[in-house]
């Protein structure tokens, strides 16, 4: 069974027992927590989308860990000016695991 759920502000597509990385959230390793915030549930025929969320639907999430995700690098350059400039940046990450899809 598959759910589109809405976590911090996007949309995520998720089944059950899978792992997933998205922005950091304020949890610690090892907590559990519970998003309600569910646009569409189901598969095939069967499949109920909700205006904008399914009622009584939610999806029970487990943190594994929070961390960095690999360093993306920036290169900007102008040529035949002198111009360069190197920056990186590390995202914050939440691995979560997707415990359990609870419907209505």
């Amino acid at each position: 069974m598959y759910a589109v759920v809405e976590i911090s502000g996007k949309q995520q597509l998720v089944k059950e027992n899978e792992i997933i990385k998205i922005d950091r959230l304020p949890y610690s390793d090892g907590d559990k927590f519970e998003i309600t915030n569910v646009l569409a549930i189901g598969e095939g025929e069967g499949a109920t989308f909700g205006t904008p969320y399914v009622e009584g639907a939610s999806v029970k999430f487990l943190v594994l860990e929070n961390k960095k995700d690999k360093k993306v690098i920036v290169f900007k350059k102008k040529r035949r000016k002198g111009y360069e400039v190197k920056r990186g940046h590390r995202q914050y990450l939440s691995v979560v695991k997707v415990e359990k899809i609870v419907t209505a």
